[in-house]
């Protein structure tokens, strides 16, 4: 081999099989650009796109709530004591559902009750449900005027300067008061007016 021949060995070095020396690095190049690239693909198609959970807040009905004594529907506690209209009797004392209140002669306006028994049963007494502190004056009643007694059973009545109020079962409506100036189970029995007084006109 002459000089020349051995110089351009030195540059060009061996070749390889049918690669030069700069096809082998050519091939080394693209190779790790297919792997690189095949690593980024394999590392996109494995991570997924994050999900959020969201979670509704759970859902609750809303409480019927009471503003006073009217509840949301409207409709108002036995135990509001308010006023009512009479035909024949004028303004008289009514309970939230409307229903004429009356006062029995024999309790004597001395804040307690004398009707129990078969008395009570045709004459209910307006009663304040348990847990509820103090009976409500509704529209054209005065507060100062409403009370509470005791009866022997334990259960609370409601008073209305001082008479214990009653319902009676025969009447069956609003606007009703049948027993109005009746003598009936040991005395007579009257509406109210809203000043807290008997109202003694038979309508």
């Amino acid at each position: 081999m002459g000089m020349a021949d051995v110089r351009a060995t030195a540059t060009h070095g061996p070749s390889s099989g049918r690669l030069g020396g700069g096809g082998w690095w050519r091939l080394v190049l693209v190779v790790g650009t297919a792997l690189s690239a095949l690593l980024v693909a394999g590392c996109g198609s494995s991570s997924s796109s994050p999900t959020t959970s969201t979670t509704s807040a759970p859902t609750t009905a809303a409480p019927s709530t009471t503003l006073g004594a009217t509840t949301t529907t409207g409709a108002q506690e036995a135990y509001v004591v308010g006023t009512g209209t009479v035909k024949g009797l004028g303004s008289v004392l009514v309970d939230g559902h409307g229903m004429t209140l009356y006062l029995f002669v024999p309790d004597n306006q001395q804040g307690k009750s004398t009707c129990y028994g078969t008395c009570a049963q045709a004459w209910p007494p307006l009663l304040l449900p348990a847990g509820v502190n103090a009976p409500v004056a509704g529209a054209g009643v005065q507060s100062s005027l409403l009370g509470t007694t005791k009866r022997t059973d334990g259960t609370t009545q409601i008073t209305y300067n001082k008479w214990p109020l009653y319902l009676w079962v025969n009447d069956s409506q609003p606007g009703q008061a049948t027993g109005q100036g009746i003598n009936n189970l040991g005395g007579l029995w009257y509406v109210l007016s809203p000043s807290g007084h008997e109202i003694t006109t038979t309508p």
